[in-house]
């Protein structure tokens, strides 16, 4: 017999989609029949599924040991399945601390129980695409492991994960959920577009006035590319998309510009490729129109500052209206100089 106690992040879910998750080889129907016939029991009590769950809920699983491995998706037999590397979860745990110390330490902008936010610099991946990366997502888990602050008995039913992407290229800020609680809040922050996002970057040319880009952004997917058109073309594989900048200073004897922009909608490339349609691309961004510059080949690009809407409450009262910013990167200075 297998014993789950609910904890806080896995509250309000609903309980065959947490067994589902927990047994991930197990079809609906199987866990469906299983509760039927009281094989998996909520709280001592014949449960159908749709309960939601509360934080030290019980959920009992009367299955044989061969049993539950074999719909977890363990490798191994009883004895071994409480061991290191014994179970898929054991497996993200292990591969996360490799990441973690292969990673080193990174900068840490603000932390509580629930949100990290965390200074990525360019050149690491912020999800692996296969394998064997290591990856920012990687080292939360890693790091949220060394900490203490989730064990990998806890990976099986909830996985701390960044909310936002940057490019691999592009540095700086990203938010972190460490809480089912952190990831809702700041997930839906970012789809309601109450949380600002601001970025530095230095284009080639002279801006000299604020402005508000508008436009249609298409990605093609095979190319790793994305395209942008001033006016709606009919066609739904592009997506509306809205950026905002202004200009911070003009190098004069570099004919460049330091900008903030803000991210309005949050497309893949969004800033790049507007800021190349409209003739000013980033330097170093020879995807999208930039040159190299000073050795540079990739995107000057940095995630610089969030700011928190006023009106968060509860548990994320501590940073309701605050701001946090990651420096610019040394590859700034030696672009324009320290002053």
């Amino acid at each position: 017999m297998k014993e789950i106690v609910i904890g806080n992040n896995q509250t309000d879910k609903r309980l065959d989609g947490f067994l589902k998750a927990y047994l991930p080889n197990a079809s609906m129907g199987f866990i469906y029949k299983m509760l039927r016939k009281k094989n998996i029991t909520l709280n001592g009590k014949k449960a159908s599924g749709t309960e939601k769950l509360s934080v030290d809920d019980k959920i009992c699983i009367f299955f044989a040991d061969e049993t539950l491995e074999k719909f977890r998706g363990v490798a191994g037999n009883a004895e071994e399945s409480g061991k290191a590397g014994s179970s898929k979860n054991s497996n993200i745990a292990k591969s996360a601390r490799v990441s973690y110390k292969k990673i080193g330490d990174l900068k840490v902008i603000f932390e509580n129980k629930h949100v990290l936010f965390v200074d990525k610099p360019a050149g690491l991946l912020s999800q692996k695409s296969k394998d064997t990366d290591n990856s920012l997502n990687d080292w939360l888990i890693g790091y949220m492991l060394e900490k203490g602050d989730i064990t990998p008995e806890e990976l099986e039913t909830y996985k701390p994960s960044i909310c936002n992407r940057l490019d691999r290229n592009t540095s700086g800020l990203v938010i972190c959920a460490k809480s089912l609680l952190g990831a809702r809040t700041m997930n839906k922050m970012l789809k309601d577009r109450t949380l600002d996002k601001y970025y530095r970057t230095i284009v080639t040319g002279h801006l000299a006035e604020p402005s508000k880009l508008k436009g249609f952004l298409y990605k093609d997917e095979n190319k790793n590319k994305v395209y942008i058109k001033d006016t709606d073309p009919g066609d739904d594989r592009y997506s509306y998309i809205e950026t905002e900048y202004k200009p911070v200073k003009y190098y004069e004897e570099l004919d460049m510009t330091l900008l903030e922009v803000k991210l309005i909608t949050g497309k893949p490339h969004q800033i790049r490729a507007h800021l190349q349609s409209i003739g000013h691309p980033i330097i170093g961004d020879t995807k999208y129109g930039g040159r190299p510059f000073k050795g540079l080949k990739y995107q000057l690009l940095h995630s610089y500052r969030l700011v928190m809407p006023a009106d968060m409450k509860d548990e994320l009262s501590d940073i309701a209206g605050k701001e946090f910013i990651a420096e610019l990167p040394d590859t700034f200075g030696r672009i324009i100089g320290k002053g």
